[in-house]
């Protein structure tokens, strides 16, 4: 019988990444969530799967704030996704390396209409973070998700 094992059942063998530069723009961040959400699926994480859903939602506040917040006229953000055995880690870096995100986090007043999607990223992510961006200026933000069996 010649079976192929599956990325959920034999995690500690598989290291896969994904890595790809997106426009600055509303149009740019959904793209990147959507292929994202479908590089997952690809992986074996199932669209609608808890791993899927929840490293989907990180890179969507992720890559909306590198639109709102870390655009920079005529540059692109980068999202990079790795899977190395039961952790995956999403990765988006912005050229706005002076607009690093607050690590100690309050909710804000309830009137406001925005302020809570790190709050969300943190509560979801086992790990998350920012550090200057490796590969020229500006910021990169990270959040690590381990898979459960």
């Amino acid at each position: 019988m010649n079976e192929h094992p599956s990325p959920l059942t034999t995690p500690a063998l598989t290291r896969r990444e994904f890595a790809m530069r997106f426009t600055s723009t509303p149009r740019g961040a959904r793209l990147a969530r959507r292929l994202v959400s479908h590089r997952l699926d690809a992986w074996g994480f199932a669209y609608g799967s808890d791993v899927n859903e929840t490293v989907t939602l990180v890179t969507a506040e992720f890559v909306a704030n590198a639109v709102r917040h870390g655009c920079v006229p005529g540059r692109d953000f980068a999202v990079r996704l790795v899977m190395d055995g039961r952790l995956v880690r999403v990765e988006v870096s912005d050229a706005r390396g002076e607009r690093v995100p607050l690590l100690s986090l309050r909710e804000p007043p309830g009137d406001h209409e925005s302020g809570r999607g790190l709050l969300l990223v943190a509560a979801l992510a086992d790990r998350w973070g920012a550090e200057p961006r490796a590969a020229g200026p500006g910021k990169t933000v990270w959040a690590e998700c381990r898979v459960r069996s």
